[in-house]
C-alpha cells in the first residue's frame, strides 16, 4: 500500500486567499453597479421631467428617490 504524503492529506481544498487583483476586481464591479444605478435614476427623473413639461403638467408633481441614502 501508497503512503500518503502529509502535504496531499493536510492541504484543504477549494480554500482560496482573495488576491490584490480579486479584490480589485471585486472593487471596481461594485463601483460600477453603483454609478449605474445612480445614472439610472437620474435617467428616469430626467425622463419623468421632460413628459411632464411635455404634457404640461407641473414637474414637481413627479419625484425619483433612490433606495439608497446618503
Amino acid at each position: 500500500m501508497a503512503k500518503l504524503a502529509k502535504t496531499i492529506v493536510l492541504t484543504p481544498i477549494g480554500a482560496k486567499k482573495e488576491t490584490p487583483l480579486d479584490k480589485t476586481t471585486r472593487i471596481m464591479r461594485r463601483i460600477a453597479e453603483d454609478e449605474a444605478e445612480i445614472r439610472a435614476v437620474k435617467t428616469t427623473r430626467l425622463r419623468n421631467a421632460r413628459l411632464e413639461s411635455e404634457a404640461g403638467t407641473p414637474v414637481e408633481a413627479i419625484t425619483a428617490t433612490s433606495g439608497r441614502a446618503r
